[in-house]
């Protein structure tokens, strides 16, 4: 902000940093109609804050990807409101505020690896030069700097999924969605991908929801929603929970600079986790934390 900014915009840009990326209310949604008519999310409440990091887990048909779809402004709901307060209406979503890693291919084919990451910098207005530079800083993050010239039909599964993945980063969105982004991907490749999520999130200090049916990837978040039968638990007393968020980002320019106290912390964020899965959850749905 600018030093000559005014005290309203000062006041406005710290009530937005208090307020929830995203806020469902009540959000149910039914494809279908009569008696064919299949009821995927049942009544959700919940809330994702800046910094917030997520693992929403649940098998497969629980209602996961509906519910990520509807955070992230590419559904509707058939009752129920979605809103994102601190970002503002459905038409600012996209490019930019927020970023969404999908689990089938999604590069277009006749751009170029670094064409691809650069594209949604482009549509924000970004000059070419400074697009292409951010686009080269997010291939290596994830190693695939050596891919940039390579065509998506030249590329494996795995490949073209962590470009994908690149593209969204580049964007440095507010709130980062993925949904199986480790689905397609080997155990080496799959960490890589959840590691560069959350440095990342935790970098630009982005809200993160990872939708994942693996227990191994879910472990690595403070935070776990669970999706069943298109209803939503939180796990555990999410007051602890809340209290590390906070000192997440008292210490947070501490962990940027210093990589020791960031693993210093993340052995605290387990261990909150283990106390928390000792608490009983009393069949809340409100995931608001």
């Amino acid at each position: 902000m600018s030093a000559l900014a005014t005290d309203d915009e000062t006041a406005t840009s710290a009530t937005a940093a208090l307020q929830p990326l995203v806020r469902c209310i009540g959000v149910a949604r039914t494809f279908g109609t009569g008696r064919g008519a299949v009821v995927a999310i049942h009544d959700v409440d919940c809330e994702v804050q800046r910094g917030e990091e997520i693992a929403l887990m649940g098998p497969s048909g629980s209602g996961k990807s509906t519910l990520l779809h509807l955070i992230a402004g590419l559904d509707v709901p058939t009752s129920g409101d979605v809103s994102w307060p601190a970002i503002g209406t459905r038409d600012r979503l996209r490019p930019g505020p927020v970023g969404i890693v999908f689990q089938g291919p999604s590069l277009l084919a006749p751009l170029d690896v670094v064409e691809n990451v650069m594209l949604p910098l482009l549509l924000e207005g970004i000059d070419r030069h400074a697009a292409a530079i951010r686009a080269h800083e997010a291939l290596a993050l994830l190693d695939l700097d050596g891919l940039a010239a390579k065509l998506p039909e030249e590329l494996s599964g795995g490949q073209a999924q962590r470009v994908a993945m690149a593209r969204m980063l580049a964007s440095r969105p507010r709130l980062i969605l993925a949904d199986e982004p480790t689905g397609q991907l080997d155990h080496v490749t799959g960490e890589r991908v959840i590691d560069a999520l959350i440095a990342t999130a935790d970098a630009i200090q982005a809200g993160l929801v990872v939708n994942t049916h693996d227990p191994a990837v879910a472990e690595r978040f403070a935070l776990r929603w669970t999706m069943r039968d298109g209803r939503l638990d939180c796990n555990g007393d999410n007051t602890a929970k809340h209290n590390e968020h906070d000192n997440k980002f008292d210490d947070n320019d501490h962990r940027l600079d210093d990589n020791d106290h960031r693993h210093d912390d993340n052995d605290h964020r387990h261990d909150d986790n283990d106390h928390d899965d000792d608490d009983d959850d009393d069949g809340a749905t409100t995931c608001s934390v």
